[in-house]
């Protein structure tokens, strides 16, 4: 065992990587859920971006039509969703673990001539001088741009959520559809949006897998990070601030268990393995903890019938 081979400033640094695809679709499906919606389509609309945006960067050599086809990906497989659910009132936790199943297909199908091929390289953000401060400058200022895309978008959401009038009128839609709807709200159209926005964001998830994490095409390389990011917005009690702690905290203890590994820690790898959803989940339970059920959003998962 030879613990000082783990470098803290390296650590720190690798756990915003690999916390990034995770407060993506997080974040995303946090809208989707506060609108009333429960999407558990996650998983597969994050896969169906990550072979979509890998595919659309090899062709065209460039990560940031990549990015742009994933978002495109995951928003086409929640659209289907939000046709069925909003429109044929399909049932909804049904309808998610079906285009789950149905984006692994399609990715593993649609990715076939891919294996093993190496992503473009990404863009990081490199300031002179700055980026090559000690600790500072590799913890802060030397991640690819979609690390500070994740962080922008999550403060953007409580913005939203919190100081703008659409932002209520989503939270009202979520709490009562019904009194939303008889204040003229346009309950469905408002859950459109935010489906098609939460499958945009797990789109950029998967696709920040399969171009920066990993980076190429490999099957099932999403991993049950979806259901992860989905055990994330229901522990963080639909909080952005708190999702952004969850996501960072399975993050590091992913990144830590590796280099555990790494330092030969004489412990079962199987163990190790586990404990990045272990400390996780017991961690975000406990920040939870004596918090009132209402955190919930009233409707969610309850259909909404246009007639009414």
């Amino acid at each position: 065992m030879d613990l000082s081979a783990i470098n803290p400033v390296l650590l720190i640094a690798s756990l915003m990587v690999a916390s990034t695809p995770i407060l993506l679709a997080a974040i995303g499906e946090l809208v989707v859920e506060k609108a009333g919606v429960l999407n558990l389509g996650v998983e597969g609309m994050m896969i169906t971006g990550a072979i979509c945006g890998f595919i659309a960067a090899h062709h065209s050599q460039s990560v940031t039509l990549g990015y742009i086809g994933a978002a495109a990906g995951g928003a086409a497989l929640a659209l289907v969703f939000a046709l069925l659910t909003q429109f044929l009132l399909s049932n909804q936790v049904a309808t998610g673990l079906a285009l789950t199943l149905f984006g692994l297909g399609f990715a593993s199908l649609a990715g076939q001539g891919y294996n093993g091929i190496k992503a473009p390289t990404s863009y990081r953000l490199d300031i002179p001088v700055i980026s090559d401060l000690p600790v500072i400058g590799p913890i802060l200022f030397s991640h690819d741009i979609m690390v500070y895309v994740s962080l922008l978008l999550c403060l953007g959401v409580w913005i939203f959520l919190n100081r703008t009038r659409a932002g209520l009128i989503l939270r009202a839609v979520g709490e009562n559809h019904d009194a939303a709807h008889a204040l003229g709200y346009k309950v469905v159209l408002v859950r459109c949006l935010a489906i098609l926005f939460g499958g945009a964001c797990a789109g950029l998830g998967g696709a920040y897998l399969s171009l920066v994490r990993v980076p190429q095409w490999t099957d099932g390389l999403t991993a049950g990070a979806g259901w992860i990011a989905l055990a994330i917005v229901v522990f963080a009690s639909w909080r952005p601030d708190r999702l952004l702690i969850g996501a960072y905290l399975f993050g590091g203890i992913t990144v830590l268990q590796i280099n555990l590994q790494l330092a030969r820690v004489p412990v079962p790898v199987s163990l190790l393995a586990m404990a990045p959803y272990i400390v996780t989940i017991l961690a975000l339970v406990l920040i939870s903890r004596g918090r009132r059920n209402s955190a919930s959003p009233a409707m969610i998962g309850r259909p909404f019938h246009a007639t009414q």
